[in-house]
């Protein structure tokens, strides 16, 4: 994988980083870039993480929902990622307590006990964002769909509130795929089992590899075109969600039957499984909001943006992120 960077960066490598979520998929590949270019990385996280044992990186337990453990983890830092966050919830009211409250708290903290900060990054969503199969746009007004982008759009509306105090920017990522992922992993179950499943049609998508969305984040902390602004951070490689069903299919060497599922039918499966996650407490693959997304019409983002302001190109191919992913699924049993 090559991200074509910039030679001139604002900070030099070696700055003070706090990564909350950093146990998280993404959190893990932003701490291995930041290590490998040699910052000193304090890693917020609920529970201990063997992935974060490096001696450039401090882990400190806590809830990014916890004013006092935000403000112990901002002391001193240079550069903020705040990537924690609620993907999976089967009420409204989960998704804007984490995902927006959290991220109000976190930026007070800053603005209160982070005299140093040079750089605020959320880790945003394409889904706060309206749907599109052509190629959305940053400056395209926030049109969610579902509670989980109308969270992410709230979250990123509080961040630039905080612009004339903090140093802010906002990336928006579409589906995040590569080794460690726990949310793609359903589509290789269903591979595996030989199917590749499409939902009420064809509906393109954007993605990017988890290792080329971390460079990303590196750019947004660097550069300083970046700060007052939001930028996607894809591939310019698109796919559907059969078509990722089908690249899995190839990584995995097993062949697949194609089948459409109508919406519906999908509308009515995912209404059941949040009902099973509320009863049983035990969150589904499944879920309303997955449910909402995939019967968008698409999920595309224009990339020109970063590629202009930013000069970052996410080149990793589909084939070779989800063989990865593969590979790191089977190596440790996950299916």
């Amino acid at each position: 994988m090559m991200v074509d960077r910039p030679r001139a960066t604002w900070f030099a490598p070696g700055v003070k980083v706090l990564v909350t979520g950093a146990g998280g998929f993404l959190g893990k590949a932003l701490v291995r870039a930041l290590t490998t270019r040699g910052d000193s990385v304090r890693a917020l996280v609920r529970r201990p993480e063997p992935a974060l044992q490096h001696p450039s990186v401090e882990v400190l337990l806590g809830d990014a929902t916890d004013p006092k453990a935000l403000a112990a983890a901002v002391r001193g830092m240079e550069v903020v990622f705040h990537l924690a966050g609620l993907r999976r919830a089967t009420e409204r009211d989960d998704f804007w307590r984490v995902n927006v409250g959290a991220t109000r708290l976190l930026l007070d903290a800053c603005a209160a006990g982070a005299p140093a900060l040079r750089r605020f990054v959320l880790a945003g969503s394409r889904a706060a964002s309206a749907p599109s199969a052509t190629g959305c746009r940053e400056e395209e007004p926030a049109a969610p769909v579902e509670w989980y982008g109308e969270s992410k759009a709230e979250a990123e509306r509080v961040t630039f509130l905080y612009g004339d105090r903090l140093p802010v920017t906002v990336a928006r990522p579409p589906r995040i795929m590569g080794a460690g992922d726990r949310e793609n992993l359903i589509f290789f179950k269903l591979a595996r089992r030989g199917w590749a499943l499409a939902f009420g049609g064809a509906r393109p998508i954007s993605w990017i590899d988890v290792d080329d969305c971390a460079q990303g984040l590196l750019l947004l902390a660097d550069r300083p075109e970046a700060v007052g602004q939001a930028f996607f951070l894809a591939s310019d490689e698109r796919t559907t969600v059969q078509g990722v069903m089908l690249a899995a299919a190839e990584a995995l060497g097993v062949e697949v039957r194609r089948l459409e599922v109508p919406g519906p039918l999908l509308s009515a499966a995912a209404r059941l499984a949040d009902l099973i996650s509320r009863t049983s407490g035990r969150k589904l693959p499944l879920n309303r909001k997955l449910a909402q997304q995939l019967l968008a019409p698409g999920w595309v983002c224009d990339t020109a943006k970063a590629g202009t302001r930013l000069g970052f190109h996410a080149t990793t191919p589909l084939r070779e992120s989800m063989a990865r992913a593969a590979r790191w699924y089977l190596e440790r049993g996950w299916l």
